[in-house]
């Protein structure tokens, strides 16, 4: 008997956890791919339309809550989480507090995360099937119809904070999430069935558009990160001002969470800031032509945004900036060439300008 024969699924387990932390993830935990309550969450969710525009979370019907439908055969998911922030870069509250400067989330100043995770996720299932022939598995990171924060929280990663991300114990809640979906049948993690944020309520306190309904319920129709970054259409006016200076997505409620200061810096020299989008000034930015866009951007998560979207966010945030006369005329020169969306914006911003 060799020794692939002889490992017992719970030692494979254990040596998949050892491989995840050896490839840089920080946890790594394996559930099954009963779903039921969370289905029923994201049902009601779905059913108030707070999911705004976002159309994909409804066209894939239940292969997002049910595993096995997504990928046949599928009886373990593999849930791993990777540590993003980094300790270099601008003070995120500073920027923030700075109505000229952009503030860009916080995830998506580096390279995309997207295809780093998946690489590792990928080397990891290949590490297991060098050990077991019969181990099929798919790789995920935010890139199919996943329920991946209840896989997560199934896996024993954490539990849904009341902003509803997830949170560590040991890490906070800036972490990208990925999964493997195997056919081969692991032994499963206890799931995080306890919640520890207790009476804190800093989170929907702070959020600027009061996106957080309810303590776990987000309407993302209010939310800043949708409205930047998901939402391609005309910024309803009564959150126009309530974005401030944030031109892709929204990090308020994770940067108050108290458990973030147990946040661990990421090793990652990928997540590191790139062309200064930690800390430029709106103007700069709005100055872009759409080659300086396609180049700046090339492998980041801000592609998830065309220039339209991009000139259209940081028109709203230019209308928010100290009255300017040099912000009035970068305005103004962009008129002539902007799209109908764009000059909308524009506009808005300009008479806040007079």
């Amino acid at each position: 008997m060799n020794e692939a024969e002889s490992l017992t699924p719970a030692d494979l387990a254990d040596k998949i956890r050892h491989w995840g932390r050896e490839l840089g993830f920080q946890q790594v935990g394996i559930t099954g791919v009963e779903l039921d309550e969370d289905e029923e969450r994201l049902k009601q969710w779905l059913n108030k339309k707070r999911h705004g525009e976002m159309q994909y979370m409804t066209k894939h019907g239940t292969k997002r809550t049910r595993p096995n439908e997504l990928i046949p055969k599928t009886v373990s998911v593999i849930s791993a989480r990777m540590n993003y922030m980094s300790d270099e870069g601008a003070e995120p509250w500073s920027v923030i507090n700075d109505p000229n400067r952009a503030f860009i989330s916080r995830y998506a100043l580096a390279r995309d995360y997207h295809k780093i995770l998946r690489s590792r996720l990928k080397k990891l299932g290949q590490q297991v099937q060098s050990e077991i022939e019969t181990f099929g598995f798919r790789v995920f990171t935010d890139s199919a119809p996943v329920l991946e924060r209840a896989l997560a929280r199934k896996a024993g990663l954490g539990w849904f904070g009341k902003h509803s991300n997830l949170i560590s114990r040991d890490d906070g809640s800036w972490f990208f999430l990925g999964e493997i979906y195997t056919d081969y049948l692991l032994p499963q993690d206890p799931p995080f069935e306890v919640e520890h944020c207790g009476s804190c309520v800093a989170c929907i306190d702070v959020c600027p558009t009061k996106a957080i309904v309810a303590p776990y319920e987000v309407d993302a129709r209010r939310c800043i990160s949708y409205l930047t970054i998901e939402f391609r259409g005309v910024i309803p006016i009564e959150y126009r001002p309530l974005i401030g200076n944030r031109i892709f997505g929204c990090d308020d409620c994770q940067l108050v969470c108290p458990w973030n200061r147990f946040a661990k810096m990421s090793a990652e020299q990928d997540f590191k800031p790139r062309y200064g989008l930690d800390d430029s000034s709106l103007l700069e930015l709005f100055a872009w032509s759409e080659e300086d866009f396609e180049l700046r951007t090339r492998g980041s998560a801000i592609r998830r945004v065309s220039y339209e979207q991009w000139l259209r966010n940081i028109a709203v945030s230019l209308g928010n900036a100290p009255k300017s006369q040099e912000i009035y005329d970068a305005l103004t020169a962009r008129l002539k060439d902007a799209t109908p969306l764009v000059c909308e914006h524009i506009n808005w911003a300009r008479a806040r300008h007079t």
